[in-house]
C-alpha cells in the first residue's frame, strides 16, 4: 500500500538514498559518537536505525517520526557539534529537533553530499507532513498500520496478521464479527487482503455510529444533508447564532470529497465526518488562535508566560545546563527566562545551579542563543531575570556581552525618558529585551546622572520631571552593599523590572514604584493569598509579583500555578523541562492569543479599586456564574500504552476544573472495558463555573486500572473562555504536550447563565 508521503514526493532523489540507508556517527557528546545505520522505512515517515548492518530492519533498535522533527539545522548548530568543530567539518553535521521535550539528535555524515541528501529529504518530509490534509493524514496513518500487520511485506494481509493488526490498535473485537469483515473486504476471494481491500476493511471497522446518528438526524432524506439541513445543525447543535446559507455552502465546498454531492450543494456522511473533525470541529474557538487580545495596556495587567531555572533540562541537582533549554522555552512562547550567573574561569561568567553538581554553560553563549530566539515565536518584550551572584568584575563582563550581543533589542533606558507613572504596554515594549535584576537607586537616579552630563535632549528638559513631587530614595546599609557589590554598568541596564525586597502590601501602596518587583517563593505566595487575598489582587494591579518554586524541588518539579493566577501574579515562572499537569496548565492557559506569551488578565484583576477575592467570587461585581455540561460521546485511535501482546486498554475520561477554589472539581465517566479504538461512553458532567474568566479545562484520558494507579494517555487543557459549543473534536496531547493524532475525543459541550 503506497502511503500518501510516498505518492506526494515519487521521484525524490533524496528520499531513495534515504530508503537505501546510511551510516551516520551518533554524537551525544564529546567522548561518545556512536556509528549508526540511518534508513528511511517504507511508510515515508518513519526513520529507523541500529548499530549493526547484519540485524533485520523489522527489529530495529530505535526509530523515530518525521512528523516529530520539529526542525533540521545545519552544520555546527548544537553545543556538542560545537565542542567538536575541530574533529568534524561543519558541511557533514547536522542536528535534528524534535517536538516536546524530547532531546535533539545529533549527526555526522561520512560525506558533505550525504549530509545534504538527508537534510535535504528530511526537510521536504516534514513540509509534506505540514500540508497534508485531514483526509491524507489519515490515509497516511492507515498506511503506517498496514505496513506494521503486514509482517511478511508480501502487500497483502491474512486473516491471522489482521487479528494481530486489531489487538495492535488497541480493539478486541468478537472474532466472528471480524471475519465477517474480513470476507466482505476480501473482493477478490483470495482470503487475504490487498492495499484497497484493506481500507475497505478499514472503513467498516470505524464507522462512526455517533456520527452517522447525527447526521441522520439532521438529514432530510437520510442520504444527505441539504444546505438547509446543515444550517439548520450549525444553528441549533453548534449554536452559530445567525448562521448564514452562504456558511453551509463554504463548509461543503471545504470538506465534501463527491464531486457531485458538491454540484448539488450537498454534504454526504463523508463529508459531514471530515468537517467534524477538522479545526472548524474543533472545541477550541479559532478566533482565540490568533492575536485578539488589547496590547497596549500596562504589563502588570498581564499574565506573562515565565521559566524558572531556564538552563535546566532535567533535575537541580546533577542534571545538564544547556543553551538549548533556553531555545526550547523561547520556541514555546515563554516571555520571561532565568539565568543564574557565577564567576567562571578565565574571566567568563557561567551559568549553572549553584552549588549543585549541574554542568556549566558559558553566560556568553546562554545570551548569543537568546539573541536568536528571542522573538522567533513572539514579538512581545521578552524579560531575562538575572540571579546575579558574580564578583563586580565579572559583572562587568556580563554588562559588556549583553549590550555587544544583544545591541538595539536590549532596553537601556525609558521609552520616553521620563520616570513612569505605569508600565509600558507590551505593544510599546515589541522586540525589546528587559533585564530585572538589582539595581543602585532608581529611575530618577539614572535620569538625574543623564541630565547632569548632558545627555538629556531638549525636549526631556522642556518636559523635566518636577523632582519634589518624588518620594526620596530610602537609604540603609543594605543601601550601601548593594552599591559595592554591585556594578553600575550591569545596574544601569536594569529599567522596568528592579528587583527589590517585598515589604509588605502597606509599604508598597506607601512607596511602591511602578517599575519595582519583588519575587516570593511558593509558600511565601500562599501565604499572603491566604491571608490578603484581595490585597494580593490590587498590588498586581500596579505592580510586577514573580512567583518560583520551592528549593526543596530537587527534581524540578511543579507548584500549581492556578492559585498563583487567581490573585494576578503575572510571572508565574514554572520549570518548562518538567511534563506533567502544571505545564498543561500552563500551556492551555498560553495558547491563546497567538501563543504569544501574554495574555490581559480579566477585568477585575486589572482595576486596582475592585475587591475581588478569590475565596469568595460571589461577592463580586462580575460575579456571573456559569453551568457547563459536557456529553463525553466516544473516544478515537487511542494509543496503546503496553506492547505487551493481547494488552489492550480500558479507558476512562475525566474532566477537570482549574480556577478560583469554588470551581476545582472533577468528575469522570465509567471505563469501557477493552476498547481503546473507538469507545462510546455517552455520559453527561456538570460543572458550576463561578469564575468563568480564570477557569481552565483539563480533558483527561486513562487506562483504568483497580489494582494500580491509572495509566496516563492523553489530555487537552484549554480556558474556559475559549471552549466552542456544541459537538465538537478533542486533539490528545502526549505528555510532554505533543500530538498523537489521530487520537481524540468526541463530546458535545452547553454553557448556560445562572441566576
Amino acid at each position: 500500500m503506497e502511503s500518501p508521503q510516498r505518492l506526494r514526493i515519487q521521484g525524490n532523489e533524496n528520499l531513495q538514498r534515504m530508503m537505501a540507508g546510511a551510516m551516520f556517527r551518533k554524537v551525544k557528546s564529546r567522548s561518545s559518537k556512536k556509528q549508526r545505520h540511518f534508513k528511511l522505512k517504507e511508510d515515508c515517515a518513519t526513520v529507523g536505525y541500529q548499530s549493526s548492518w547484519t540485524k533485520m530492519w523489522t527489529k530495529m533498535n530505535s526509530s523515530f517520526s518525521v512528523c516529530d522533527v520539529e526542525v533540521v539545522r545545519e552544520g555546527h548548530q548544537s553545543e556538542v557539534l560545537q565542542s567538536l568543530a575541530h574533529e568534524f567539518a561543519a558541511e557533514c553535521c547536522f542536528t535534528l529537533v524534535f517536538r516536546g521535550r524530547r532531546g535533539n539528535l545529533d549527526l555526522v555524515a561520512e560525506t558533505a553530499e550525504e549530509a545534504q541528501a538527508w537534510i535535504q529529504g528530511l526537510r521536504a518530509l516534514m513540509e509534506n507532513m505540514e500540508s497534508m490534509d485531514e483526509r491524507e493524514r489519515l490515509d497516511q496513518w492507515i498506511c503506517d498500520w498496514f505496513v506494521k500487520a503486514d509482517k511478511n511485506k508480501d502487500g497483502r494481509m491474512n486473516f491471522k496478521e489482521v487479528r494481530k493488526l486489531l489487538k495492535m490498535m488497541s480493539m478486541d473485537v468478537n472474532e466472528e464479527h471480524a471475519m465477517l469483515l474480513f470476507k466482505t473486504a476480501d473482493k477478490s476471494q483470495s482470503d487475504t487482503l490487498e492495499s484497497e481491500e484493506f481500507v475497505e476493511f478499514y472503513k467498516m471497522l470505524t464507522e462512526r455510529k455517533d456520527i452517522l446518528a447525527l447526521f441522520q438526524e439532521y438529514s432530510s432524506d437520510g442520504q444527505k444533508l441539504s444546505v438547509c439541513d446543515l444550517e439548520d445543525f450549525l444553528r441549533e447543535e453548534q449554536l452559530e447564532g445567525d448562521t448564514s446559507q452562504q456558511h453551509a455552502i463554504e463548509l461543503i465546498d471545504r470538506y465534501e470529497p463527491s464531486d457531485n454531492a458538491k454540484k448539488g450543494q450537498a454534504m454526504s456522511i463523508d463529508g459531514f465526518l471530515m468537517y467534524l473533525c477538522s479545526p472548524e470541529g474543533s472545541i477550541f474557538n479559532p478566533e482565540h488562535q490568533g492575536l485578539y487580545q488589547d496590547m497596549s495596556q500596562p504589563l502588570c495587567h498581564y499574565f506573562i508566560s515565565s521559566s524558572h531555572n531556564t538552563y535546566l533540562l532535567e533535575d537541580q541537582l546533577k542534571g545538564p545546563s544547556s543553551v538549548e533549554a533556553y531555545i526550547q522555552a523561547l520556541k514555546r512562547g515563554c516571555r520571561c527566562v532565568e539565568i543564574d550567573c557565577w564567576d567562571g574561569p578565565s574571566g567568563e561568567p557561567i551559568v549553572y545551579h549553584g552549588h549543585t553538581w549541574t554542568s556549566k554553560i558559558l553566560f556568553k553563549d546562554v545570551i548569543a542563543s537568546v539573541a536568536n530566539y528571542a522573538f522567533k515565536a513572539s514579538e512581545y518584550p521578552l524579560i531575562i531575570s538575572l540571579e546575579n551572584h558574580c564578583s563586580v568584575e565579572q559583572q562587568q563582563v556580563m554588562a559588556k556581552h549583553l549590550s555587544t550581543i544583544l545591541g538595539e533589542s536590549l532596553l537601556k533606558s525609558t521609552l520616553d525618558g521620563r520616570v513612569p507613572s505605569e508600565l509600558p504596554s507590551p505593544q510599546d515594549l515589541k522586540r525589546k529585551i528587559l533585564i530585572k535584576g538589582k539595581k543602585i537607586g532608581g529611575i530618577e537616579d539614572n535620569l538625574d546622572e543623564a541630565e547632569a552630563t548632558g545627555e538629556v535632549s531638549d525636549e526631556d528638559e522642556a518636559a523635566e520631571i518636577d523632582k519634589d513631587s518624588l518620594p526620596p530614595e530610602e537609604t540603609s546599609q543594605g543601601d550601601k552593599n548593594l552599591k559595592q557589590s554591585l556594578c553600575k554598568e550591569l545596574s544601569d541596564l536594569v529599567v522596568y523590572c528592579k528587583s527589590v525586597h517585598f515589604g509588605g502590601f502597606e509599604k508598597s501602596r506607601e512607596t511602591g514604584k511602578p517599575y519595582e518587583m519583588s519575587s516570593l517563593s511558593e509558600s511565601k505566595a500562599r501565604k499572603y493569598i491566604k491571608e490578603a487575598g484581595t490585597e494580593f489582587v490590587q498590588h498586581n494591579t500596579r505592580q510586577l509579583t514573580r512567583l518560583y518554586p520551592s528549593g526543596m524541588r530537587t527534581d524540578s518539579s511543579n507548584y500549581c500555578p492556578q492559585d498563583m493566577w487567581n490573585v494576578g501574579c503575572q510571572i508565574v515562572a514554572l520549570n518548562f523541562q518538567t511534563a506533567g499537569t502544571e505545564m498543561d496548565l500552563n500551556d492551555g492557559l498560553f495558547n491563546q492569543n497567538s501563543s504569544c506569551g501574554y495574555i490581559l488578565k480579566p477585568t477585575f484583576l486589572r482595576e486596582y479599586d475592585n475587591t475581588f477575592d478569590p475565596d469568595r467570587p460571589q461577592d463580586s461585581s462580575n460575579y456571573h456564574p456559569q453551568k457547563l455540561i459536557i456529553k463525553v460521546v466516544s473516544g478515537q485511535q487511542l494509543p496503546k500504552l503496553s506492547e505487551k501482546e493481547g494488552s489492550i486498554v480500558d479507558p476512562l475520561v475525566r474532566v477537570e476544573i482549574y480556577g478560583v477554589p469554588q470551581d476545582q472539581s472533577k468528575q469522570e465517566t465509567k471505563h469501557i472495558d477493552n476498547n481503546g479504538f473507538n469507545p462510546v461512553w455517552n455520559e453527561n458532567l456538570l460543572f458550576t463555573i463561578h469564575t468563568p474568566e480564570l477557569a481552565l479545562v483539563r480533558f483527561v484520558v486513562e487506562d483504568y486500572d483497580m489494582g494500580v494507579r491509572n495509566d496516563f494517555i492523553g489530555q487537552y487543557t484549554l480556558p474556559f473562555t475559549s471552549i466552542l459549543q456544541g459537538y465538537r473534536h478533542i486533539p490528545l496531547l502526549s505528555k510532554d504536550g505533543t500530538s498523537i493524532a489521530p487520537s481524540s475525543l468526541f463530546v458535545h459541550i452547553l454553557t448556560t447563565d445562572l441566576a
